[in-house]
């Protein structure tokens, strides 16, 4: 069953068998065993990857919690109930700011013996000097000596106030002439790439306003001050809340997923491998966007 469960939530026997540290054949084998108790198949075999039938898919749903009480039950056997562990998180700032931590008391409530240090910083995985048990940044990518796995899908659209829109209606894209555009120094080519894709050409905004920080950005949206690329993840409680409003439904600019990157050292470490778990609970029931 833990083998079918890291396959199934993994999608790849592959990174199964990575993280449970056994071969690819000992994965494949321990799932037919389940699937031959169970008398019926838990996932559909292509050329290299594995597909969740239907059934699975909700058995999986039923059996990753149990898994996930059994490991903190294990972190948490004899230890005194107030001695903490700390688990140290890198992230970047807007992400922190604007995801991480509206959700994060969320995980403290149900693991009260586990304090959470949060750094922030955009240095790439591999430049990072300090150990962290977790490292969040944009992926799927590969890095030598650390277990990587993607939570959070992301896409970009124009989002601004309500009052912005209120005063100055967009019906179409070109009527992006009419506002000004909102840049990050950091993200240059995200405005030229959704008009592009929206088949806007030689738009000329009536100004730009450029910042440093990508928070700075969104914030200036909410504050009416012009027109901002929004991921849909990082503001999709702004969204919810009214705070801004995306005035198209699409095109919607693909952007790279969110990731955890843990040290392999650490990828055995039942407190780290439990919230890396929640935040893959966490990304996949987060609002969209729409």
């Amino acid at each position: 069953m833990r083998a079918f469960e890291a396959a199934g939530r993994l999608g790849s026997f592959k990174e199964a068998a990575a993280q449970l540290h056994v071969t690819n054949g000992a994965i494949s084998q321990q799932v037919r065993l389940l699937e031959a108790w169970l008398g019926a198949p838990l996932f559909e075999r292509h050329n290299r990857r594995v597909v969740l039938t239907a059934d699975a898919r909700a058995y999986l749903a039923q059996i990753g919690p149990l898994f996930e009480q059994l490991a903190q039950a294990t972190a948490n056997y004899g230890v005194p109930a107030t001695v903490s562990r700390t688990l140290s998180v890198n992230a970047s700032a807007t992400f922190t700011l604007r995801w991480l931590v509206p959700r994060l008391e969320k995980f403290r409530s149900e693991h009260t013996n586990i304090d959470v240090r949060v750094e922030t910083s955009n240095e790439p995985v591999e430049s990072i000097k300090e150990t962290y048990d977790v490292i969040i940044r944009g992926g799927p990518d590969t890095f030598y000596g650390y277990w990587m796995r993607p939570f959070l899908s992301e896409e970009r659209l124009p989002v601004c106030s309500p009052a912005l829109l209120a005063r100055l209606p967009l019906r179409e894209p070109q009527d992006l002439q009419q506002h000004t555009l909102l840049h990050t120094t950091s993200l240059p080519r995200v405005w030229p790439d959704w008009l592009a894709k929206a088949q806007v050409h030689d738009l000329s905004p009536v100004g730009t306003l450029t910042f440093d920080h990508f928070y700075l950005t969104l914030q200036a949206a909410i504050d009416g001050m012009g027109i901002a690329m929004g991921p849909t993840s990082l503001v999709s409680d702004d969204l919810a809340a009214g705070r801004l409003i995306a005035p198209f439904s699409g095109p919607r600019l693909p952007s790279r997923s969110y990731c955890a990157y843990v040290p392999d050292e650490r990828s055995a470490d039942d407190v780290v491998m439990l919230f890396c778990a929640w935040l893959e609970r966490e990304g996949k029931c987060a609002p969209s966007g729409d």
